[in-house]
């Protein structure tokens, strides 16, 4: 069975109605980034990050996946597929995807302040005086700009053994991740889903202009034809 490695951005959960900061000059649900995802505003101000991943936490329960979540997950069906996804909603595994790998944390997650690998899963509010085991803050369990991404090896490792590559709702603009397509075998069936798709020009490279969702079941229709 092929190895399908697929990248994902906020344009595949856009149609489930989670917005993103990108198409908004740089704000988030109405806040500068810089004030509610970096290490920065947190210490400057934890009760703002927290509210503000708290109102992010209740509405993903809101949303439900959408149709280019769906025919993804459905191509566990042909192929080993394996989905690296920039977005910390949990919409991938809803809809049924088993192997998803989340470069900048989770939503339903959080950790301590001094422990990164003190993880636990999380579903409510989070609010100051929440404490790990040993006594610290808990936070977001997201990677937030300035810090470091430590699932990006993986993320490597899984695009040099890919037979197949998918980007899909992201624009590739953003490091590290926007190079993990340069880790794929030059020979390597690539196909770019996206609705005003910009990328380098790059060999075994199949654009498709359209809509996660609609360029979804165009490239279903695809790789049924065999590649």
């Amino acid at each position: 069975m092929k190895h399908l490695v697929v990248l994902t951005g906020a344009g595949i959960s856009a149609e489930s109605g989670i917005k993103t900061f990108r198409d908004a000059d740089g704000l988030w649900e109405g806040h500068d980034v810089m004030d509610v995802a970096t290490p920065q505003g947190f210490a400057k101000n934890p009760e703002l990050v927290l509210e503000f991943y708290n109102q992010r936490r209740k509405q993903l329960f809101e949303v439900q996946p959408n149709s280019a979540h769906r025919d993804l997950a459905a191509l566990e069906e042909d192929y080993k597929t394996t989905v690296i996804t920039q977005n910390v909603d949990d919409l991938h595994e809803r809809a049924g995807s088993s192997n998803v790998v989340h470069l900048h944390g989770e939503l339903l997650k959080v950790r301590s302040t001094k422990n990164y690998n003190d993880i636990q899963s999380w579903t409510t509010d989070l609010k100051l005086g929440d404490l790990c085991a040993q006594g610290h803050q808990l936070r977001p369990h997201i990677v937030w700009f300035g810090e470091d991404v430590p699932m990006i090896d993986k993320a490597i490792t899984l695009c040099e053994t890919a037979d197949v590559l998918l980007i899909i709702g992201t624009s590739m603009q953003v490091y590290p991740a926007a190079g993990l397509m340069n880790y794929v075998k030059p020979s390597t069936p690539k196909f770019f889903i996206d609705p005003k798709p910009a990328i380098n020009s790059q060999t075994n490279l199949t654009v498709i202009a359209d809509t996660a969702t609609k360029g979804m079941k165009k490239l279903t229709s695809i790789l049924r034809q065999g590649i």
